[in-house]
């Protein structure tokens, strides 16, 4: 594997994506905040799966207007050097890696730039607890879909309520792109993949696979209704220690309000999030509720 292009402005993103769109080849795209593990890894082959000869975009970009709390911006993990072998190892073409000013060149503040209004969806779930979170995260997608112009976009499913939105964004904005949901990669233990996995210490590490034991003990007892999945999760969670729960729902996979007596074969969601120590972790399953004879 060639090791791939990496520009830092638009105009240089533009000039190396110039043959690609002259020759007709679709373009797929992985939007990141780098320091990329194997669930990234995952990402990138979709978007080469799906693009065939095409060319494969990643970008790394530490979004200001998605966190809440400087400390939260501050620390998280910036690895760009081990990002981009896991580009090459994954025959990304391009990696786009700007800066602030580049991706906001009239600033960050609410008053500053034109920012993306995300609707109801942003008050629910992740939007109780990380006011203003989608706004940032809507508006750096749709900047960087303007760039880079992609054909198809991967995002991951473990950020659910994340790739629901961005597909309403891309559907009410008219934006043209294929937006494809890569199922969540996880440790042989059940834990989701996440950059900040790296933030739990041994113990918290082993307290963090309640999140994903409770998903899977709803799943499994979703035949006998929604009331009796959730109570099944919520009994591994009394039996679990370390975790401080956010919340845990059941919805419909639009993440609307599950009806209160759905039919039998209903698709639905389950979500939760929960703080292990002071690392908050998120993570979601499609289910079926109830049995259909």
């Amino acid at each position: 594997m060639s090791a791939p292009v990496v520009v830092t402005t638009r105009a240089e993103l533009a000039a190396v994506l110039a043959p690609a769109r002259s020759e007709g080849r679709r373009v797929g795209f992985v939007p990141t905040m780098g320091a990329l593990h194997d669930g990234h890894a995952a990402l990138l082959r979709e978007a080469r799966s799906l693009v065939g000869g095409g060319a494969v975009v990643a970008s790394i970009f530490v979004n200001p207007t998605q966190f809440g709390e400087a400390a939260d911006l501050e620390h998280y993990p910036r690895t760009l050097e081990a990002d981009l072998k896991v580009c090459e190892r994954e025959g990304v073409d391009v990696v786009f890696a700007p800066d602030v000013a580049e991706m906001y060149p009239h600033g960050t503040g609410d008053d500053d730039a034109v920012m993306v209004r995300p609707g109801p969806l942003a008050k629910v779930l992740e939007g109780r607890s990380r006011k203003g979170h989608y706004r940032g995260v809507l508006t750096v997608v749709a900047k960087l879909f303007g760039l880079v112009r992609p054909d198809v976009a991967v995002f991951g499913q473990k950020d659910y309520q994340q790739l629901v939105m961005i597909r309403r964004m891309v559907e009410d904005l008219c934006m043209g792109v294929d937006v494809v949901g890569a199922e969540t990669v996880r440790e042989p233990d059940g834990l989701a993949l996440s950059s900040r996995n790296v933030h739990l210490d041994e113990d918290q590490r082993r307290q963090a696979t309640a999140l994903s034991r409770t998903l899977y003990a709803a799943v499994e007892n979703a035949v006998y209704g929604a009331g009796p999945a959730l109570d099944a999760a919520r009994a591994v969670l009394r039996e679990s220690d370390g975790v401080d729960l956010d919340y845990l729902e059941i919805t419909t996979p639009d993440l609307d309000p599950l009806p209160e007596d759905p039919a039998p074969g209903t698709e639905a969601r389950i979500l939760i999030a929960a703080r292990v120590g002071t690392t908050r972790l998120i993570d979601n399953l499609p289910l079926t509720i109830g049995r259909i004879d």
